[in-house]
């Protein structure tokens, strides 16, 4: 079949600017993909530079201390020192045993303090008081008695000693009694933290400086 020139010619024009066209409209769609792309990555990095500069994994912890020494060294006077302890036992609603305390000499001795009643509550408080040897045992009531020395060295400094009597109390079909435990140390550490506080006015537990 045979086509006048100028026809051909006029379709070969059309399809060329259609391709044209085409191509074209493509470039727009990448061009617009790749800035919707870049936008994005963009957007992605700035939050996680401000999700970086959010949170400090480091600073935020709760920082764990070592037990205090026991016995623990403290500047003053002996009998301001005892003066001290008599107050910070009153603070903790403890009763001193004044009989069997010697002031003079700086022993001061608790009546026993009750810390738990109850099955549930005394387990829980036993198990941080106290290093339980049988666990499955039925405790009741807990309590501890301290023994506070204070070890004069010189005029102005002493060592105070902190001793815990920690007991437990079972009941057992129908007799129930008072036990021994062996103390975790958690007792003579908060007698010491609380006398520490009253003594220098700061407490171990308070936040240190991020140099220290």
């Amino acid at each position: 079949m045979y086509f006048p020139r100028q026809i051909v010619k006029f379709v070969v024009g059309v399809a060329l600017l259609s391709c044209v066209q085409f191509l074209h409209a493509q470039k727009g769609i990448d061009t617009q993909t790749q800035k919707i792309k870049d936008d994005t990555n963009k957007t992605t990095t700035r939050q996680t530079g401000d999700a970086a500069r959010s949170f400090d994994w480091g600073k935020g912890k709760t920082q764990v201390r070592d037990r205090l020494p026991n016995p623990y060294r403290i500047t003053s006077r002996r009998d301001v020192l005892v003066e001290t302890i008599m107050q910070a036992l009153k603070e903790r609603k403890m009763v001193v045993d004044e009989g069997s305390s010697r002031l003079n000499d700086g022993v001061v001795i608790t009546q026993p303090y009750v810390f738990a009643k109850g099955a549930v509550i005394t387990q829980n408080e036993l198990n941080r008081y106290a290093v339980l040897a049988f666990a499955d045992t039925a405790w009741s009531h807990g309590r501890y008695t301290l023994t506070i020395e204070v070890q004069s060295i010189d005029g102005m400094q002493n060592n105070v000693l902190v001793n815990a009597r920690v007991e437990g109390r079972s009941a057992n079909g129908m007799t129930s009694e008072w036990t021994t435990v062996q103390s975790s140390g958690l007792a003579e550490e908060e007698f010491l933290v609380k006398l520490i506080e009253m003594v220098t006015g700061s407490s171990p537990d308070d936040p240190k400086p991020a140099d220290q």
